[in-house]
């Protein structure tokens, strides 16, 4: 019951944030009297949790506990600093903690294999993000030249942001060519886009895959690879699973 009531919070508290950010609602006193109440409760929930667990440390430096601490932590800044009100943002955060509350945990620990996946695809794709770099702002450039100043291509800056607009599918349509060049620029911007946005796509997950497959253990008696890493025994056929030495 304290979990669906506590669900319940969470979600009321967001929608006071988004329906807080209306001029015309802002300041209602319903909304800051309901804020103030689960500030309390909120606070009173964070430092009991402190008190009861047994490593005090763990809990308050681990991710939900700074995201506990965080999700308080803006509102009683607003109190004796109305200036600092933008920092109500990070309620938002609260969010966050219906994994803990819906035990969905043990599916965010797997997401080591997407930050170990990024981190070994780093080079990769900073030079993919210099290669498109320099293609916004050379087309950019010639975009400008084509177009004579003229059609919103006011500058070399505008005529980037146009192109990095372009080249990523947005289009918003705020600037546009007009003469048939640049037109026909533009329908080759647009081509590449959708190639280009595949490329940092097919890196990561590749290798996600190499990381995912490293974490998986052989059983030497029926050859199954679909052994997790920690593994002691086959999930298949039950043999002791033999440890590699490094």
């Amino acid at each position: 019951l304290f979990d669906v009531v506590l669900l319940a919070m969470i979600v009321l508290s967001a929608l006071i944030v988004v329906m807080d950010s209306v001029e015309n609602i802002r300041f209602h006193k319903t909304f800051l009297a309901i804020e103030w109440l689960m500030n309390i409760i909120f606070t009173a929930e964070y430092v009991v949790r402190i008190m009861v667990v047994k490593n005090k440390k763990d809990y308050i430096f681990s991710m939900m506990g700074v995201i506990d601490f965080l999700s308080i932590l803006p509102f009683y800044i607003g109190i004796f600093t109305p200036e600092a009100k933008y920092l109500m943002i990070i309620r938002l955060f609260r969010l966050l903690r219906v994994f803990r509350i819906l035990n969905m945990m043990d599916y965010m620990d797997d997401g080591h294999y997407i930050l170990q996946s990024l981190r070994s695809s780093s080079r990769k794709i900073y030079i993919f993000l210099m290669f498109i770099t320099i293609i916004v702002v050379v087309l950019g450039a010639l975009m400008h030249i084509i177009e004579g100043g003229k059609n919103g291509f006011h500058n070399i800056p505008v005529s980037i942001y146009w192109a990095v607009v372009t080249i990523t599918t947005v289009g918003y349509g705020d600037i546009s060519p007009a003469t048939p060049l640049g037109k026909l620029l533009s329908v080759v911007l647009m081509l590449c886009g959708y190639s280009i946005i595949a490329v940092p796509t097919g890196i990561v997950s590749s290798q996600m895959r190499e990381c995912m497959n490293k974490a998986k253990k052989l059983c030497d008696c029926c050859g199954n690879i679909d052994n997790d890493g920690d593994a002691r025994y086959c999930k298949q056929c039950g043999h002791k699973i033999v440890e590699e030495s490094s």
